[in-house]
C-alpha cells in the first residue's frame, strides 16, 4: 500500500493503491434513490471514512499506510463484498478528521462505510449500525493527581473536547463549572494535555489509551476507573442499505467466529490490536465472552462449537 501525505487526501484501496483524493471529494453531493452497492456497481468502490489518527482502530503504519483493528476487518468486508455478489467492487478508504465527520459523510450519502464509530441513539437516527465489534466509554485523560475523575473534580478546570463528540455533549451534564476546550480531533486534545494547555482530555477510552501507548505517555492516567458512560463502538452504513449492512454484520460475525474457534488469521487479527498483545491488553477471557455475548445476540450466528484451539 502506499502513502498519503497528511496536507491532502490520498484515496488507498484496502488491497490496491488509488489516486489521489482532496479534501473537496466529501464536499456535499446530491443523494440519489440509488443504494451504495448500486451506485458502487458503476464506480466499481465503496468509499470508507475514518480519523487516521484513532490508535488501535485506525492509525498510519511505519510507511504511511493505514492500519489498525477497523482496517483489518474493513479487508474482510471488502472480501465478504465479493463472496457474497461475485462482485469487483473494492473498498476505498479516505481519511476525515473525526466521528462526527465520519457520520456526516455516512449520513449524507458521500460514503458507505465507516467502521470504529461510538454507538449513540442520536447517530442511530441518522445512519445504521453494525453488530458491535468492540466495547468503550466515555473517559477522562489527565496528568496522574490532577483530576480525579469525579464530577467535582472538574470544576473550574479547563477539559479538551472533540468538536461534535459524545465528549463535548456531555461534558455540561457532568460538570457544569468546567470550562470546555474544543479541538478537531482526540489527538490533538492529546497534544494540549502534553502541553499543559488542558487539565484533562474527555474522550473514547479506547482511543485515549491507544494514543497514550503510541505517544509512550508517562505520568497520564485514564479516569475514572468505571467510564461515566459506557457504549458499543461498530460500522456504519447510510439508512436503506440492508443488502450492505447484512454483508458487514456478516464479516464481523465470521471474525468473531473465527477468533472463538482459534482460527490463526482472526486471532491475529483481533489480538494485535485490542487482545491480549495489542494496545488495550485485553484478557483473551473477556474478548471472548464479548464476542460470543455478540454472536448469541443475532439467533443463528453461532455457527458451531470453539474448536479446542481456542480454549487454550
Amino acid at each position: 500500500m502506499g502513502s498519503f501525505a497528511p496536507s491532502r487526501f490520498r484515496a488507498l484501496l484496502l488491497g490496491a493503491l488509488s489516486a489521489v483524493l482532496p479534501l473537496t471529494a466529501l464536499s456535499p453531493a446530491p443523494v440519489s434513490a440509488e443504494t451504495v452497492l448500486e451506485r458502487a456497481a458503476k464506480s466499481g468502490e465503496v468509499l470508507m471514512v475514518g480519523p487516521s489518527d484513532i490508535p488501535p482502530l485506525i492509525r498510519l503504519g511505519a510507511k504511511g499506510e493505514p492500519e489498525g483493528y477497523a482496517i483489518d476487518l474493513a479487508r474482510r468486508i471488502d472480501r465478504q463484498i465479493k463472496a457474497e455478489l461475485g462482485s469487483k467492487l473494492q473498498i476505498r478508504f479516505v481519511p476525515v478528521d473525526n466521528a462526527a465527520a465520519m457520520v456526516e459523510a455516512v449520513a449524507s450519502g458521500q460514503a458507505g462505510l465507516a467502521c470504529g464509530v461510538p454507538f449513540s441513539w442520536e447517530r442511530d437516527r441518522v445512519v445504521d449500525f453494525s453488530l458491535p465489534i468492540a466495547l468503550s466509554g466515555l473517559r477522562l485523560l489527565s496528568r496522574s493527581g490532577a483530576v480525579d475523575g469525579s464530577p467535582a473534580s472538574l470544576a473550574g478546570r479547563s477539559i479538551a473536547v472533540v468538536e461534535g463528540s459524545i465528549g463535548a455533549g456531555a461534558l455540561g451534564s457532568l460538570q457544569p463549572k468546567a470550562k470546555a476546550v474544543s479541538f478537531s480531533t482526540l489527538a490533538q486534545a492529546v497534544t494540549a494535555l502534553e502541553q499543559n494547555k488542558v487539565a484533562g482530555v474527555l474522550g473514547d477510552t479506547i482511543v485515549l489509551a491507544g494514543l497514550r501507548q503510541q505517544r509512550r505517555l508517562s505520568g497520564v492516567t485514564l479516569v475514572p476507573q468505571v467510564p461515566y458512560l459506557s457504549y458499543g463502538v461498530g460500522c456504519i452504513v447510510p439508512e436503506n442499505n440492508s443488502t450492505l449492512l447484512n454483508v458487514v454484520n456478516l464479516a464481523i460475525a465470521g471474525l468473531f467466529q473465527g477468533y472463538l474457534e482459534g482460527r490463526p488469521d482472526a486471532v491475529a487479527s483481533v489480538d494485535a490490536w485490542i487482545g491480549p498483545k495489542g494496545v488495550l491488553s485485553v484478557p483473551t477471557e473477556r474478548v471472548r465472552a464479548f464476542f460470543q455475548s455478540v454472536l448469541l445476540s443475532r439467533e443463528g450466528f453461532i455457527l458451531g462449537g470453539s474448536s479446542p484451539a481456542a480454549s487454550r
